[in-house]
């Protein structure tokens, strides 16, 4: 086995194996953890830990707006998103130091940098300030995380299209969001903008959302729910707005917005990443061509080319 011995390789700090490389250290592995961008993962950065964050936000807006129903008086209630955002970024940065902090363990070795495999048990760290280091051990665990699917309709590279993260760098409220796709992503940021002020309609493809009741609870809240209906093609309607073409059983319908968050799922985040040829490999491909190493571990079900 060529290159710095290791008896575990952890690459990517996201939820699944976040806390595996500080157990190692303890128990007494020398670990190497190869993160390629922030530490901790999509949980800390792009999931969890913002998205929590900014549907309490949203809940205190929603509360200050029933605040008579509980004998409270209050005036015209107002959202800052850039204040949201910002008290955001802070929790944000709070987790990753704390994460950080954890990470000083007898044994861990932090690379930052992007690794790829070489073979069944060693990958190649190309590091973030220059050069190279080839890693080997017995135990290779991929922890990579997931990211979001891009949207394919037809039109959607002529209008701005947000997803989980770009949505929650916004500065103002938008005056109409529809979100593609009714699975939990979707909902959150439907519940949440609509109770920071925006209009909301959810397309969702399949007859129902996630389970029957959630239709109701999001129309209680003022969100318009189309089950049933297949975005066909979005366009620039002018002035900041567009327009999107669903196909239903009563035919065709257009909607205005002036937002459009693609909320169709997320594939494993390993696409990308460096095959043993140093290229980039496209797509869902793996981290390394062909078969899988045997005797490396994953987290979640990240699939392979």
């Amino acid at each position: 086995m060529a290159g710095e011995r290791y008896d575990v390789i952890v690459i990517g700090t996201s939820q699944g194996g976040r806390f595996l490389p500080i157990d190692l250290a303890r128990a007494g592995k020398r670990v190497a953890l190869v993160e390629r961008d922030h530490l901790g993962g999509v949980c800390v950065n792009t999931g969890c830990t913002p998205t929590k964050t900014m549907v309490a936000s949203a809940r205190v807006a929603q509360l200050a707006r029933r605040a008579a129903e509980y004998g409270v008086r209050t005036g015209p209630v107002s959202v800052d998103l850039a204040a949201v955002r910002e008290r955001k970024r802070a929790m944000v940065a709070g987790a990753r130091e704390n994460y950080v902090s954890r990470l000083a363990q007898g044994g861990l070795d932090l690379i930052e940098g992007e690794a790829g495999f070489t073979g069944p048990k060693t990958v190649e760290v190309a590091l973030k300030d220059g050069g190279t280091r080839t890693l080997g051990a017995p135990v290779i665990v991929v922890d990579a995380g997931a990211r979001s699917r891009p949207l394919t309709l037809d039109g959607a590279r002529d209008v701005p299209v947000l997803d989980s993260t770009s949505i929650m760098e916004l500065e103002e409220c938008p005056e109409h969001l529809i979100i593609l796709g009714g699975g939990y992503i979707g909902l959150e940021f439907g519940q949440m903008f609509r109770r920071f002020g925006s209009e909301v309609t959810i397309v969702q493809t399949r007859p129902r959302l996630l389970m029957p009741e959630d239709d109701d609870i999001l129309r209680d809240d003022g969100i318009a729910v189309l089950t049933s209906a297949q975005p066909e093609r979005v366009e620039d309607a002018g002035g900041g707005r567009l327009r999107l073409l669903l196909r239903t059983a009563e035919g065709e319908r257009w909607i205005e917005g002036s937002h459009l968050l693609s909320a169709i799922g997320a594939y494993p985040q390993h696409g990308g990443t460096r095959t043993r040829r140093g290229r980039r490999s496209p797509g869902r491909q793996g981290l390394h061509r062909g078969r899988r190493p045997p005797g490396n571990l994953r987290t979640g079900r990240l699939r392979h080319g």
